[in-house]
């Protein structure tokens, strides 16, 4: 085993092939850990007293949490409080941990201590123990490298485990929410757009309204969206901010000078986005703000995605018995005892899927206002939630685009045979013989199944010649 300041690693590929276990300790003593893995005695005791349901900490946590600690060896190994040779050492298994390497080696659940300690440590542990092995040491020595001492130096569960919570949040934000929502915007936009001379009856309240183009619809929608984008993007600034730092209370006790702006240098540096330390660490520990609000935004994108597709299975209801204006994409059947039945599956997935993200942002709302004092414990819930959302909203906007939106089609007949019977088309003879006249008009046809036309010739309040002057329902479309 080397130890000096050029120490070689042992080809040790990832993965122990031991049976059995080994024993590990901690400051309450010593247990028996699986020998096939690199967590130590904090982790075990966590899956014996917390093995509470599936919910298992996202893995994201842990990729984000190899950002901090090979960051946290850096800065440390610069202030000389670090030996290069672990710091290097640490900053290669970080790499592991970041390019999901390790992921079989954090097993622990959503629900378990609130600070996510437990979560910090099961990182430390398996940072620490897979150093030893590439330096040839004897697994759960702690020797070269101290999960504790070395890989935790300057840190607590409670500055860092915020700090994972915010890099984690937004990386996938930035990689998977936002490029595939903004794909689903710019296709409705597309999309729309090539409809822009198809009038169309509006509705409000459920019932017929003045006209208006399918293309302008849609254009609704698609700006919808762009709002709902633009809110999460502008939430993505409080992420920025980080705790580290702050260690236990926001004091920085046991951290270097000025750790908490160098670490979020180095954790800018190595993601590549502009994590800056946080300003206020009593507020960045004892309260979780900026990832209650960025969850928020994360609703409101789900409202709106609700919205857009409950309008389109309404629209594309049918096809005999409904609205049937849009024909959507026929995936795959849509019944076990109908044949040839064809569901908005797209949509209906959709919908379920806001549901969710509602009902996460209420318990990650909920779940941040429980900050006591200079510590939030609820911060496993609260990342697992928005995580959950930002997942499923991503993978929804990917599958709702190619399955749904890019195979769209207009159904011309029947939008225009609605737009011919519409009693609401009257609204432009209202200037012209007053609101009261064209009221029992659109009355009069309702009641005895005449045309809008026919009703109008027969109320006498104007000539044929002006109804058909007036009442065009492309020139009712703006802009006005």
């Amino acid at each position: 085993m080397t130890t000096n300041s050029d120490p070689q690693f042992v080809n040790a590929p990832i993965g122990i092939s031991a049976d059995g276990t080994r024993t590990e300790s901690d400051s309450m003593g010593s247990i028996e850990v699986p020998a096939d893995r690199y967590w130590g005695a904090q982790t075990q005791r966590s899956l014996i007293h917390f093995s509470i349901g599936n919910d298992k900490m996202p893995k994201e946590v842990y990729h984000a949490y190899g950002f901090v600690k090979k960051a946290a060896a850096r800065v440390n190994a610069r202030a000389g409080r670090l030996p290069q040779w672990k710091a290097d050492v640490i900053s290669r298994v970080c790499d592991e941990v970041i390019g999901k390497e390790l992921d079989e080696h954090f097993p622990l659940y959503v629900f378990q201590t609130g600070s996510g300690t437990q979560s910090n440590m099961n990182l430390n542990e398996v940072i620490g123990n897979r150093a030893i092995q590439l330096l040839g040491g004897e697994l759960g020595s702690k020797k070269p490298i101290h999960p504790n001492d070395d890989v935790n130096m300057g840190q607590s569960s409670n500055d860092t485990f915020p700090t994972a919570m915010h890099i984690a949040a937004v990386l996938e934000i930035q990689n998977r929410l936002l490029p595939r929502a903004t794909e689903l915007q710019s296709s409705i936009a597309t999309t729309g757009a090539t409809w822009n001379d198809v009038v169309k009856i509006g509705r409000t309240h459920l019932e017929d309204a003045v006209p208006l183009t399918v293309g302008q619809e849609w254009s609704g929608w698609a700006a919808q969206l762009s709002t709902a984008i633009d809110r999460i993007e502008s939430a993505q600034h409080e992420l920025y901010r980080l705790a580290a730092g702050g260690t236990a209370v926001g004091t920085g006790l046991n951290a270097p000078h000025d750790f908490g702006p160098e670490i979020a240098a180095e954790i800018a540096e190595l993601t590549g986005k502009p994590f800056v330390t946080a300003p206020n660490k009593f507020e960045a520990l004892g309260g979780l703000d900026a990832i209650v609000a960025a969850g928020a935004a994360l609703r409101g994108l789900a409202v709106t995605l609700m919205k857009i597709a409950n309008d389109i299975r309404w629209l594309a209801s049918g096809p005999r018995a409904g609205l049937a204006e849009l024909r959507l994409p026929a995936n795959e059947p849509g019944s076990s005892i109908m044949p040839g039945k064809v569901n908005p599956t797209q949509c209906e997935a959709m919908v379920m899927v806001c549901i969710q993200v509602i009902a996460d942002d209420s318990g990650l709302a909920l779940a941040g206002s429980q900050g006591n004092f200079q510590l939030n414990a609820m911060r496993p819930i609260i990342i697992n939630d928005f995580l959950h959302s930002a997942r499923i909203l991503g993978d929804a906007c990917e599958k709702f685009r190619r399955f749904c939106i890019e195979g769209i089609d207009v159904n011309r007949k029947q939008i225009s045979e609605f737009v011919d019977r519409s009693l609401m088309l009257v609204t432009a003879l209202s200037p012209v013989i007053g609101y009261d006249n064209a009221s029992a008009i659109a009355h009069d046809a309702d009641r005895t199944g005449r045309t809008l036309r026919e009703s109008a010739l027969a109320s006498g309040t104007i000539s044929a010649e002006d109804f058909d002057r007036i009442v065009v329902p492309a020139d009712m479309v703006g802009p006005f």
